[in-house]
């Protein structure tokens, strides 16, 4: 038996591997070269602003009443720059949109292995090209940048990390932390001359990170009183910073500047999906080298907003402090921002399709080198240079003529959104009668659970942890109250949280191993954990869960009987330590299949039935406020991992509690279910595609990961719930005592 899984378990790992060693590989390339422009840049330094998850729509659009509440970015167009929505891809993170801002390219795919938090592989971005780099902010973005960087030129100044904390009193401590620490900045560079001539060079870039407005949207939700006043807050700071620099500078009018965001939020405070609410962001640019486009910004309409893509601002950034574009940007420069003379961004347009060209190049060349040489068919290299320079020379026909266009036409209209009742039946659906067909098929031997009492000894065992279930209750009532208030979370429910976890395990293994006992010792233990990890009606879900598959169980059960498999048997005489009589291990019928098929389909509904993992959008930061508050990407993932896995676990048990009710050896059941899931696993694994968007591949490859990870998944949980089952630690056993 154990020979048998470790072969299993090996061929199906090394399929699972396969598929990202295939695709979850960087697209990065190295070894192009620097594009420089031969004119000189409008602008000697650049001051970027980013406000971490701000909506488009919560910086524009005004409020009932009439008034704006970013009153300084609102009609800063209005005398000195322009404004318009940038376009985000999924996913809508904080890392995979900073990379696009400033090194102009979309989420490297290896990255997921790392959290988005390192760099698998070094990439180019604006801070190296630059000639110094500050940057004040989270300590979640910065380092990124400042590792990837050749040379000491990128200085980053973070915050403690635990000041990004969920349950604090006010968020926007954050972002005043960051205006007031620039402040201190330059007040001391007036005083050091060697650093006061160092910020005189040119090609300088300043970076200030605004993470305020996310934490509050995660908090409070997007549309709270926390959130529209950080707004206020940023823009205060915005107004201020540029009267710091100004003056720093003598208003030589050389300061570029460049307000954006690196993703949106949808309404409950997530993001990470493709909701227009998280992929429009606004971009506001004004000073040295920005034209002047609005002549009255409180007319909000198509024909004034400038639309552009993330990864389009890199070049723009580039091109007004005059560094190279970064060398892996694939971002298009948006002319509309730049108001120079039009030989200037002709130049500037042929040294960015140089740059984009010289990517293509090496990565023609790597495929050449990795592919047989009969095979290799590529593009012809001649043509393509023709095509880019007829380009540049229509590129250059019209800007000198005076005819420059919007290279981007969109428009940006309010969406509504409306419900109608779909055409087919949803999944939901589907769930929805599978569960009513089998709570119907169990409900005739309903009296089967009523027929086996279970003992007086084995329920004053149970009152612990129902005791335990009703705290856990009360302390996410009290907690939710408490963070409401503000007062943080509270020591006592902290402590209780991390307690009934750790009890979790250790429980069930106090209980005894009748199958009926040991299964409502199971439940309860989960039960209390999955409650603390709830933010709403989900915590139902695995009670409905468990008592579906009581129900389960029992037909199975009653099943047997009625074909007469086997004597008429009380489930709550089953013991799960009992050694199985060989003589009566029956062999393999068709009713088996049915058996194996249910036990995936149950999988699969408790894999669906309240959030997922291959959706990071799916799961609300709340489910971990009984926990910890404070930001910790490692312990809160493991925390909802756990979540996802309960009801597993329960699905798993009743699974192990039909194979001993059924007499029938777990590795033929087994079977049966592992070649159901490679069935679904090679279906899937012929519609895997290497072409399209991020999102079309990143689609069709997760549906073959799920399938297979169920499937080894499912071969470590076996030995986890055989463990929960039928293993029992005897505490206070009571030693014979002889008299003579």
């Amino acid at each position: 038996m154990i020979t048998f899984f470790i072969a299993g378990l090996l061929v199906h790992v090394v399929f699972f591997i396969s598929i990202f060693d295939i695709y979850f590989t960087s697209p990065l390339v190295h070894g192009m070269k620097p594009q420089h422009l031969p004119l000189p840049p409008p602008a000697k330094r650049l001051v970027l602003f980013v406000a971490d998850g701000l909506r488009a729509d919560s910086l524009f659009k005004p409020e009932i009443n009439g008034t704006v509440r970013a009153q300084y970015l609102r009609y800063l167009p209005h005398e000195r720059g322009a404004w318009g929505i940038s376009h985000t891809r999924v996913p809508t993170e904080s890392r995979p949109g900073h990379v696009a801002l400033i090194a102009g390219f979309y989420e490297d795919v290896s990255a997921v292995a790392k959290g988005w938090k390192e760099n698998p592989v070094e990439f180019d971005s604006v801070f190296n090209e630059s000639r110094h780099a500050w940057c004040w902010g989270s300590p979640d973005i910065l380092p990124m940048f400042a590792k990837g960087a050749s040379g000491s030129h990128v200085h980053t100044y973070t915050y403690p990390a635990t000041m990004e904390d969920f349950a604090s009193t006010d968020a926007s401590k954050l972002d005043t932390w960051v205006f007031h620490e620039v402040k201190g900045f330059f007040n001391s560079a007036k005083e050091n001359q060697t650093l006061l001539s160092i910020l005189h060079e040119e090609q300088t870039v300043f970076f200030l990170h605004l993470l305020g407005i996310d934490t509050n949207g995660h908090a409070h939700r997007p549309m709270s009183k926390e959130y529209l006043d950080n707004i206020g807050l940023v823009d205060d700071g915005v107004a201020e910073m540029v009267s710091v620099f100004e003056e720093f500078y003598g208003n030589d009018g050389k300061t570029a500047y460049v307000f954006t965001s690196d993703h949106g939020m949808t309404d409950w405070g997530s993001h990470g999906a493709s909701h227009l609410s998280e992929t429009l962001t606004p971009l506001v640019v004004w000073g040295a080298g920005i034209t002047k486009r609005l002549s009255d910004l409180s007319v909000c309409s198509v024909s004034i907003c400038l639309e552009s893509t993330q990864a389009d601002i890199a070049p723009l950034i580039s091109t007004l402090i005059g560094v190279p574009i970064p060398l892996n940007s694939v971002g298009v420069l948006p002319l509309q921002y730049l108001d120079n003379s039009q030989h200037f961004k002709a130049e500037s347009m042929h040294a960015n399709a140089i740059q984009i060209l010289e990517q293509f190049k090496v990565k023609m060349k790597q495929k050449e080198e990795t592919t047989l040489s009969f095979l290799f068919t590529p593009w012809c290299a001649g043509a393509l240079t023709v095509f880019l320079s007829l380009c540049y020379l229509w590129s250059s026909h019209r800007c000198l003529h005076g005819r420059d266009r919007h290279l981007f036409v969109g428009q940006v209209t309010p969406r509504a959104v409306i419900f109608l009742p779909p055409p087919h039946p949803t999944p939901l659906a589907h769930v929805v009668d599978a569960t009513l067909l089998v709570h119907t098929e169990a409900l005739p031997h309903r009296n089967a659970i009523a027929q086996t009492p279970p003992r007086c000894n084995s329920l004053n065992a149970m009152c612990p942890q129902v005791l335990q279930v009703a705290l856990c209750t009360y302390v996410l009532a009290s907690t939710h109250s408490s963070l409401q208030q503000k007062r943080g979370l509270p020591l006592f429910n902290q402590l209780v949280s991390w307690a009934t976890l750790a009890s979790s395990f250790v429980l069930p293994l106090l209980s005894s191993t009748r199958l009926f006992h040991r299964l409502l010792s199971i439940l309860m233990a989960l039960v209390g954990v999955y409650l603390l990890l709830s933010t709403g009606y989900e915590a139902l879900f695995p009670l409905a869960l468990s008592w579906l598959m009581f129900g389960w169980i029992n037909m199975e059960q009653e099943t047997m009987s009625t074909q007469g498999m086997s004597n008429r048997t009380e489930l709550s005489s089953f013991d799960f330590t009992e050694t199985i009589d060989l003589t009566r291990i029956r062999q393999l019928r068709l009713d088996d299949i049915r058996r194996s098929y249910f036990f995936v389909f149950f999988i699969i509904i408790a894999f669906f039935g309240t959030g997922n993992i291959a959706s990071i959008n799916s799961f609300d930061p709340a489910s971990v406020y009984c926990f910890l508050t404070v930001f910790n990407p490692f312990i809160m993932g493991g925390l909802l991992m756990w979540k996802v896995l309960i009801p597993f676990v329960i699905v798993m048990c009743a699974f192990e509690s039909i194979q001993v009710s059924t007499r029938l050896s777990s590795r033929s059941l087994f079977l049966i279910v592992l070649v159901i899931s490679d069935l679904m696993a090679l279906h899937f694994f012929c519609l895997v595609k290497d072409y399209g968007s991020w999102l079309d591949i990143g689609t069709s490859i997760s549906h073959y990961v799920i399938v297979m990870s169920m499937t080894i998944f499912l071969m470590l949980l076996s030995i986890m719930t055989h463990i929960l089952t039928s293993r029992r630690i005897v505490i206070g056993r009571k030693m014979k005592m002889h008299f003579t």
